[in-house]
């Protein structure tokens, strides 16, 4: 069960405009910490990689829905995050940044979400894109899932602590994930806004 939540929320968060509002750094430390009440070190091992190949093929598809739909996906809408305003300042940082942008943009998390899409639709090199995304996946899932196993094995000594760790960390997530679902509802009932953004290019 751990794992089907863990690489079902990883992808959408990566590949889809809802992932915008999904708790995914809480998820995987999350992860961590059930695994360690329940299973051993190479299933924490196991989901780090297999939920980091996960965020990669997630990033790979918002990457191929930007190169074909453009930013008009995002540009459409009128909400607090999903507006002109945070696109073309995710722009900007891809634009600045370039490669590294993307290493980088797995630990911000609306960015994180929409860099895949801009670098599509702003036709970055798709080779460069997935080596930038591989290297932002492998520092970014192992190291949340794995800080919360064995943060949480460091706690075996005190039950009382381990169990509040465990359970913060599954009531955080579901409350974040209700947010998260009420946040993108009220985003999408939003007027349109009638304005876009002509897609740059992202250098390199």
């Amino acid at each position: 069960m751990v794992w089907i939540i863990v690489l079902g929320f990883v992808f959408t968060e990566c590949a889809f405009i809802v992932g915008l509002f999904l708790p995914g750094d809480s998820l995987l430390f999350a992860a961590g910490v059930v695994l360690a009440e329940h299973d051993g070190e190479v299933h924490a091992w196991a989901l780090s990689a297999a939920a980091m190949v996960t965020a990669v093929v997630g990033n790979m598809v918002g990457y191929y829905i930007g190169h074909k739909a453009g930013h008009t996906i995002i540009a459409r809408r009128g909400g607090r995050v999903l507006n002109l305003e945070n696109l073309a300042r995710a722009r900007d940082f891809l634009d600045r940044r370039g490669f590294w942008a993307i290493v980088l943009a797995r630990w911000i998390p609306w960015i994180r979400t929409l860099a895949p899409l801009i670098a599509g639709a702003a036709k970055m090199d798709h080779r460069r894109f997935l080596v930038a995304t591989t290297i932002g996946g492998l520092a970014w899932v192992p190291t949340l899932v794995l800080l919360g196993y064995y943060g949480a094995g460091l706690l075996s000594h005190m039950p009382w602590l381990k169990a509040v760790a465990l359970w913060g960390s599954i009531a955080f997530f579901v409350v974040g994930t209700l947010y998260g679902v009420l946040r993108y509802r009220q985003e999408m009932h939003k007027p349109p806004v009638e304005a876009t953004i002509t897609a740059g290019s992202v250098q390199d």
